[in-house]
């Protein structure tokens, strides 16, 4: 029994079906830009928390409120930090030009963007030291899609195992209150209709990624108590 098996055994789950390796609309370019749009979505919050709190800083004189912004400062820095962290591992070219990535690297990164503050708990059940690139990448915007999903915080679990040449990849997310948009569920059951907004930048390149390796793609059903998502791919 696989940890695909095991992991989703509480909820009925869609058919697992090898994604077909198909050319959608979107070029390279395009790409680029969408996952660019993310990224400055995603840093626009602290970067320009950090803006203000300089500014705030410039124009303070009382002692302890200077050391407050200096604390809101450093806050804002360490969360942009770690956004740039997972960003390099989940989109870019994280891990150099190797065949695989030190899963602790993962790990970390996931450790840094669901930290206290967005009041997710990560338990991590990865047993192998390394993977390949793109199974890491995969697992990595599974776990980022059910992270945004636990609105209200809860637990994430990520698990992935080598099994008989193949590799199971599986995230399941339980909390008080689970939201996975259905644009976000289309693209990443079909691909999506080739005009894809920033939002779904994560859902189409694991979508992406499971149909280039010749894989298949779980998902559980809208509704049930808890998200469920798995990717099986082959080892080249």
């Amino acid at each position: 029994m696989g940890i695909l098996d095991r992991s989703f055994n509480v909820v009925k789950l869609a058919r697992a079906e090898t994604l077909p390796h198909q050319s959608l609309a979107m070029n390279s370019v395009d790409l680029a830009s969408l996952l660019c749009s993310r990224l400055c979505h995603d840093l626009m919050s602290p970067v320009g928390a950090l803006n203000n709190g300089i500014e705030l800083l410039a124009d303070e004189t009382d002692p302890e409120m200077r050391e407050k912004c200096l604390e809101l400062l450093a806050e804002s820095a360490r969360a942009s930090a770690n956004k740039l962290k997972f960003f390099r591992l989940a989109f870019g070219a994280g891990g150099g030009f190797g065949e695989e990535i030190d899963t602790r690297e993962a790990e970390v990164a996931l450790e840094g963007l669901f930290g206290p503050e967005r009041r997710i708990e990560l338990g991590w059940m990865v047993a192998d030291n390394k993977l390949p690139k793109q199974a890491v990448k995969l697992l990595l915007n599974l776990a980022l899609l059910a992270g945004d999903a636990l609105v209200r915080g809860g637990r994430l679990d990520v698990g992935a195992e080598r099994s008989e040449g193949r590799i199971e990849i599986a995230v399941r997310g339980e909390g008080p209150r689970i939201l996975l948009d259905p644009a976000l569920r289309e693209t990443l059951e079909t691909g999506g209709d080739g005009t894809i907004e920033p939002r779904a930048a994560a859902a189409w390149l694991a979508y992406n990624l499971v149909a280039d390796a010749g894989g298949s793609l779980r998902l559980s059903e809208a509704g049930s108590e808890a998200l469920l998502i798995g990717a099986d791919l082959p080892l080249a």
